[in-house]
């Protein structure tokens, strides 16, 4: 006997299609390869470098300590790689800030353009696609490991303007993905329309009698997934409306100098939530690639609720020796790490539907930066931490791979989900392909 299609299960049981989210996912259903392992990748960008004395370990190999940047991913250390010597060698138009971001996840040169950064030419979009998209199109080839969206790229704090700084994604060349960082519009993108903030109307008020038909046709595993589901959905649900509610106060806002944005102060906030909805989209299914990126390449976010009241590029251009900038900069990286380790946290408490182990199992995380060091700009040393066991590198390792074009780590990553690419971007930065020393 066939298995029915989506439609015709949809169709004999009543249900809506507003329904689709919620079984997607259920294996008992059989509508994807639930056999199959699933395999994730998680890219994390902030911006304008690190103090390397602060974040890179100082020994090489498994036995190696975390430094005071790093320190929050601690509980993670035998899930962890640290990558020292990974270059940018990408050259061509734009400042290094904009190659930094713009050749990150391409390895690829950008565009002559109009956009003028530094003192450098300027530059357009990248010429490439990146390696997240690449990934993410040979999963979407393949009907056994096709999903929903098959990438979701969220943000937080991300500013409105379209420019070489604030893309690290693209679809192809000129084709840059804006990231979603409002997580209204991303709650909306995973669960169906919404109506506005000031006017929100829960989803699930339209589904109670399908979701009911669902848990009567499904087994007890699947009918607790269900559940865990529609309870996500609910509490997001409430703490977006509480989030509206603050933001409909009604009283006056103040004025603040150009480019300083009240919402900076909801960070923390604002990246918890995306953080919720990623991982609850990954148990869904509903994609096994994401970006996360937080700012944009130059961002100046004023990290009051750490008590930083210089806009972080600003603090990056400070010397070496200044030791009150360092110690912000630290704090800030430190922050970060924090975000990474919730990410982390998050994915290993959360059991692997219809699989076995947890998501973090079968998820790898990278965090990353468009430059090795904010006041010197280089673009050698591109931080690169690696967190899970979704590819099946060799982790709990601190490597040193001297002065690497980063293309090759590129290759690497594809070639952990099983695509045997030969070279990414610029191919004069491949050889001699993936990096071996990982698995």
């Amino acid at each position: 006997m066939t298995q029915p299609t989506r439609r015709e299960f949809l169709r004999d049981l009543g249900l809506s299609a507003a329904a689709l989210p919620f079984i997607l996912n259920l294996p008992s259903l059989g509508f994807a390869n639930q056999t199959a392992r699933k395999q994730r990748l998680v890219i994390i960008f902030s911006p304008n470098g690190v103090v390397p004395k602060t974040f890179w370990p100082d020994e090489k190999g498994a036995d190696f300590a975390l430094k005071e940047s790093l320190a929050p991913l601690e509980p993670f250390k035998n899930k962890l790689l640290t990558l020292h010597g990974v270059c940018d060698k990408i050259r061509g138009d734009g400042d290094s800030h904009m190659r930094g971001i713009g050749c990150l996840l391409t390895g690829v040169e950008l565009f002559p353009g109009n956009i003028q950064g530094g003192s450098d030419t300027p530059a357009g979009w990248s010429t490439g696609l990146s390696i997240d998209q690449e990934i993410k199109n040979f999963l979407q080839s393949d009907p056994a490991t096709r999903t929903r969206f098959g990438s979701l790229e969220f943000g937080v704090m991300v500013p409105d303007r379209a420019d070489t700084w604030t893309r690290m994604s693209y679809a192809g060349p000129n084709k840059p993905i804006t990231p979603i960082d409002d997580p209204y519009q991303m709650f909306s993108k995973l669960y169906g329309r919404l109506k506005g903030q000031e006017n929100l109307k829960t989803i699930l008020d339209d589904l109670q009698d399908d979701l009911r038909k669902l848990s009567a046709s499904i087994n007890p595993a699947d009918r607790q997934l269900l559940e865990e589901q529609t309870t996500f959905v609910q509490e997001m649900e409430q703490e977006l409306k509480s989030t509206a509610a603050v933001a409909s106060v009604g009283h006056a806002v103040p004025d603040l100098e150009p480019g300083v944005k009240e919402a900076a102060e909801n960070m923390p906030r604002l990246s918890k939530m995306q953080i919720e909805l990623m991982v609850n989209s990954f148990a869904a299914d509903f994609s096994r690639v994401a970006t996360l990126q937080y700012t944009n390449s130059v961002g100046d976010a004023k990290m009051r609720f750490l008590g930083v009241d210089q806009g972080h590029h600003e603090l990056s251009h400070n010397a070496d020796d200044d030791e009150a900038s360092q110690e912000k900069l630290t704090r800030i990286n430190k922050w970060y790490a924090e975000q990474v380790a919730y990410l982390a946290k998050r994915l290993a408490e959360t059991p692997e539907p219809g699989g076995s182990g947890s998501l973090l199992d079968n998820t790898l995380i990278v965090w990353t930066n468009e430059l090795g060091k904010g006041n010197s700009h280089t673009l050698d040393n591109i931080p690169f931490v690696l967190v899970g066991n979704g590819l099946d590198f060799k982790m709990g390792r601190a490597m040193d791979f001297g002065k690497i074009p980063h293309n090759r780590l590129l290759i690497s990553l594809a070639h952990g989900f099983g695509h045997r690419i030969e070279r990414f971007g610029n191919p004069d930065y491949c050889s001699p392909g993936v990096l071996t020393d990982l698995t």
